[in-house]
């Protein structure tokens, strides 16, 4: 793959001032949530907010949790769909495609480092949120035993242990997305309406899976399975829901990874 090529790529996103600013409004949505909670400390109205967040009071490790249910269906996708439509796209709009083209590196390795980037770029996203939510969440709550949606209470240790799960699960839910976003990068060279198309994808999936009159699309999209998680919360671990997402996810990379590489390996960065 070129791991001198993906630790420039990696070095380059993380230096940019966007994918600062990006993970520090992404930081500030658990902060938010646990400051406004502990503000009030009144439970929430009956049916409305997240299912977790009536229950940051007893445990602030739900604050993480909870964020990660605020964030899941717009504040993340948004986020991977700026890096992810930018991966080729920003290169082809700033000119330095063709340079990087120009070195050793081959369209296939440089096509397969991006979608690395964006992938690595998935993962501290949704660390970020667990992150600084289960570090807010100690701070202005109690942090302790957690009990289970089964009825069963499992210790500190445990309980963080099932959080980094809730992040694996979400960070492979992210990764169909992600694919989407770099074939689309490669069809412009204007980063923005790549970026614009990724997130309005996401949206429009949310949008479907949420028709019953579509229940038979509903498995096929990349989307389904994104709050899915919950199976992580029992026990003992129910692993279907996270082998489903995963296998979803696989398909939808092995799909816009292949659409992405014929695009790729045929585009005129020359001209």
């Amino acid at each position: 793959m070129g791991w001198a090529l993906l630790g420039s790529e990696l070095s380059v996103l993380y230096r940019r001032r966007r994918t600062g600013a990006m993970l520090a409004a992404l930081a500030a949505i658990p902060i938010l949530i646990a400051i406004a909670v502990r503000v009030t400390m009144a439970s929430p109205t009956a049916g409305r907010g997240p299912a977790f967040l009536g229950q940051i009071t007893q445990n602030g490790l739900f604050v993480g949790v909870t964020a990660l249910v605020v964030s899941i269906p717009l504040f993340l996708p948004l986020t991977i769909g700026v890096v992810a439509g930018d991966t080729i796209a920003g290169e082809a709009g700033h000119g330095t495609l063709r340079y990087l083209l120009v070195a050793p590196a081959g369209r296939v390795r440089l096509l397969t480092v991006k979608y690395v980037g964006a992938a690595v770029f998935c993962a501290s996203a949704t660390l970020t949120v667990v992150v600084a939510g289960t570090a807010i969440g100690a701070i202005l709550f109690p942090i302790g035993p957690v009990t289970l949606l089964s009825g069963t209470t499992v210790g500190l240790g445990e309980s963080l242990l099932r959080l980094l799960l809730i992040a694996a699960f979400v960070t492979v839910s992210l990764l169909g997305l992600s694919a989407i976003g770099l074939f689309i990068s490669t069809l412009t060279d204007v980063p923005v309406g790549a970026m614009a198309a990724t997130i309005v994808l996401s949206v429009t999936s949310q949008v479907l899976d949420a028709l019953p009159q579509l229940e038979w699309l509903h498995p096929w999209l990349f989307s389904h399975y994104w709050l899915g998680f919950a199976d992580l919360l029992r026990d003992p671990i129910s692993w279907n829901s996270f082998g489903d997402n995963a296998v979803l996810q696989l398909g939808y990379v092995a799909v816009f990874g292949a659409l992405a590489y014929g695009r790729f390996v045929t585009k005129d960065v020359l001209s």
